[in-house]
């Protein structure tokens, strides 16, 4: 096969196992909050997006609407479209067309950007084809057996492992707030948000309150810390 693919494969490894272990939380969530684990795995096959996912299974679980989750999603994965606008111009024109772009583009996730952007030289879709397949069968395999576990575990064990996927999303955070005081002030001001909306607005629902609190606390960032041009 193309050496070019084994080379995705191989830089996609790394990226793999760190989506082992994210995922096996995520299907513990998924099934804890009710779904079955074919549920579990169809929507990890269907979306590589480790928050949209949990925000979304959240979101069904406390019964929300199709337009809470289509909202929630576009405000959570935007990124993945300025991803792909920047990544498109890396990418070999002539070996692109309409059908290869679409199957990368729903292959990009943060972890897959960054290791194909930093590729020396155009790249080729049979590179992305191994990085993303690799990526793909870590998430969807960890999910299948953290869904599996987590239909026999014990309910304090789930409990537990249910905080992998938590404890990614602040190792997220933390090292872009040490290097930006808009970033701190971004995520401080969406806590304080979703508080309020928690206890001052109880009839308002968690697939909205998180829209809400995203949205206003990174335009109130943008207002008060703006990036400078030649940044």
């Amino acid at each position: 096969m193309n050496k070019l693919f084994w080379k995705g494969i191989k830089d996609g490894i790394p990226i793999a196992l760190g989506y082992l272990s994210v995922a096996f939380g995520f299907g513990i969530l998924a099934v804890s909050m009710g779904l079955s684990v074919l549920q579990a795995v169809g929507i990890s096959a269907s979306n590589l997006t480790s928050a949209g996912q949990v925000a979304g299974v959240e979101i069904i679980a406390a019964g929300g609407t199709l337009v809470e989750i289509i909202l929630t999603q576009i405000v959570i994965n935007i990124r993945y479209s300025l991803m792909g606008i920047s990544l498109s111009q890396k990418l070999d024109t002539a070996s692109f067309g309409t059908l290869q772009r679409l199957i990368v583009s729903f292959g990009i996730t943060d972890e897959i950007f960054a290791v194909s952007y930093a590729q020396k030289g155009k790249i080729k879709p049979v590179y992305m084809y191994g990085l993303i397949l690799i990526a793909f069968l870590g998430w969807t395999s960890g999910t299948l057996v953290g869904a599996a576990a987590g239909a026999v575990l014990p309910e304090s064990v789930m409990s537990a492992m249910g905080l992998l996927l938590y404890a990614m999303f602040v190792a997220i955070i933390i090292p872009a707030a040490r290097d930006s005081r808009g970033v701190v002030f971004t995520i401080a001001a969406a806590a304080c948000l979703s508080i309020i909306f928690r206890y001052a607005v109880p009839s308002l629902s968690s697939g909205f309150a998180v829209i809400i609190s995203a949205v206003a606390s990174a335009a109130l960032a943008a207002w008060l810390f703006p990036i400078k041009e030649e940044a």
